[in-house]
């Protein structure tokens, strides 16, 4: 089964999946929020996910960021409609500079390197290769 993470925006949400053996975290797409629901329900008929990975924004002393609350309640709605699935959440700090940062040194054209879908998308994959990190250390 995959694990699937998100990078959370109230314009745009990020997500990232694993292969099924969990190994190699893929960019999947960048959707609205009011639509993020519909397009789990469907995904996950075709590939089961055993875990959702939230990326939590946090300050630099370690506390939540006013974005936060948000993320909290896109958490909240994940597991009213996914009871099955575990839920964690990973520190999101710098996952967009550091996307934007991958993205800048990818090559790419610069009408393509601002696109703010992309950033949110790679972001999502960082957040998943963390996450992937911590339980691959086991």
């Amino acid at each position: 089964m995959r694990i699937m993470a998100f990078d959370y925006g109230t314009k745009r949400i990020g997500i990232a999946v694993t292969d099924p053996l969990q190994i190699i975290a893929t960019a999947l797409t960048t959707i609205h929020p009011k639509d993020v629901i519909e397009y789990l329900k469907k995904y996950i008929v075709q590939d089961p996910v055993e875990t959702f990975v939230v990326g939590l924004p946090k300050q630099l002393d370690g506390s939540d960021s006013q974005s936060a609350v948000h993320v909290r309640g896109f958490i909240r709605l994940l597991k009213k409609t996914f009871p099955q699935t575990p839920i964690v959440t990973m520190d999101e700090r710098f996952t967009s500079k550091m996307a934007s940062a991958s993205i800048a040194e990818s090559g790419l054209k610069r009408s393509k390197r601002q696109d703010k879908g992309l950033v949110d998308s790679i972001s999502a994959v960082i957040i998943l290769q963390d996450y992937l990190k911590t339980i691959q250390s086991y």
